[in-house]
């Protein structure tokens, strides 16, 4: 059986991360950048002011209650047409450019307009005072955002500054997701003896769309070789293929087989943790055994995941994630943990490694961590007041109140 740490290191060498193409920047958010961006220009343009106010000579501002003249207003849009000489002073708005001659902006809060005349009520100013110089931000032929980087509200923002309309980014990855069972029923619909809804692949599109990626659902397969046969192959035009249940050693658990009979090869099977040991990883290269003509034009990833509900959410969460993540460039794509205080007592005889759902609170004194109580991988509703997960570790142990327990947010 695999260990996490090992699974996910396998997983990260298998996968190898999408190709880099032109995005519209309005499509962008989340996704990673293929390329360094370069400045073309100075950032700010020109110099200009950082309040309103007025653009003076510091030089001419030698004590309390001096006048100057004003020559101008200037307000941001426009240029100014004169230079500030010595005893004036031009009204300036916000973002305007400074005049020429002026190298200093005294805060309209601090002067006194007196007619054509404005009174300085301040002392002595500092040369450079609520002002930016050109390319302070940015110099032309800087680079300002690196290869790598994942593109957030500022990041996106400074390319937009840039004139960047479109950016050399990893596209979005492709997840279809596909739950199996003759037990499932659509959630619209009204379960019948022995039949439940199909939660799972609801869930599953939430976490993969968190997570960067677009999801597509492919829906139920029944437990008979041929529906989950079909499906599969459709599933595999897609970057990643994720299925839910049928993966463990039951009768009609025909997942790992049937993946085998469509050209989908085996990296990992079962892995040391709870829930989530039935996990399952493979790699199509574009050849389907059992189709009549093979094709090579495509490949993708599969995962089987257990059934049981939080068994699939939590391995989503530490397996499909990472995939997502290194299928889009991000360093590292494995799940980093969160160190916090244990709220209370706990002890635990779990026979494996365990995902516990619980509840993460910021404090003045840091990240506190509380388990939700939970039966298992079948109480997903159990884990609707959770907001992450801690990690036990495999053995027997007694967890005290201030104890710091590694925990993934979700």
């Amino acid at each position: 059986m695999w260990t996490v740490d090992d699974a996910l290191q396998k997983l990260v060498a298998t996968i190898t991360p999408l190709g880099v193409s032109q995005v519209p920047l309005s499509e962008a958010l989340g996704l990673t950048l293929g390329a360094d961006v370069i400045s073309h220009s100075d950032s700010p343009p020109f110099d200009k002011s950082l309040m309103d106010g007025y653009a003076v000579r510091a030089a001419d501002v030698t004590a309390v209650g001096t006048s100057l003249k004003v020559i101008e207003t200037v307000t941001a849009g426009r240029v100014p047409s004169m230079r500030v000489g010595p005893g004036e002073a031009t009204q300036i708005m916000t973002g305007a450019p400074l005049p020429e001659g002026a190298d200093v902006v005294i805060k309209v809060e601090e002067t006194r307009r007196d007619g054509d005349r404005v009174v300085v009520q301040c002392g002595p100013p500092t040369i450079g005072a609520n002002l930016i110089r050109r390319g302070t931000s940015v110099r032309s032929g800087a680079c300002v955002l690196s290869r790598g980087l994942t593109l957030n509200g500022a990041r996106i923002g400074a390319l937009a500054e840039l004139g960047c309309a479109h950016v050399t980014a990893r596209r979005r990855p492709k997840v279809s997701i596909l739950a199996t069972g003759d037990e499932l029923v659509p959630i619209e619909s009204a379960p019948g003896p022995g039949q439940i809804r199909n939660s799972n692949v609801a869930m599953l599109a939430a976490q993969v769309t968190a997570a960067g990626a677009e999801a597509m659902s492919l829906g139920i397969a029944r437990d008979n070789r041929d529906d989950l046969l079909s499906k599969i192959r459709e599933g595999l035009q897609s970057d990643l293929l994720v299925l839910s249940g049928g993966v463990s050693a039951g009768t009609l658990d025909l997942v790992p087989a049937t993946l085998a009979e469509a050209g989908v090869e085996q990296v990992f099977h079962k892995v040391e943790m709870k829930p989530g040991k039935p996990l399952w990883f493979g790699q199509f290269c574009g050849v389907d055994r059992s189709a009549s003509v093979s094709s090579a034009s495509h490949s993708a990833y599969v995962f089987g995941l257990p059934g049981n509900p939080v068994s699939s959410m939590v391995c989503c969460e530490i397996f499909v994630r990472t995939a997502i993540r290194r299928l889009m460039g991000v360093d590292p794509p494995t799940p980093s943990p969160i160190f916090a205080k244990l709220e209370h007592a706990y002890s635990t005889r779990a026979d494996r490694p365990t995902y516990h759902p619980a509840c993460l609170t910021w404090t003045k004194e840091g990240l506190s961590v509380r388990l939700v109580p939970w039966h298992g991988s079948s109480d997903l509703c159990g884990t609707v007041s959770a907001n992450g997960m801690v990690f036990l570790s495999g053995e027997a142990r007694q967890f005290q109140v201030g104890d710091c327990l590694p925990s993934y947010a979700w």
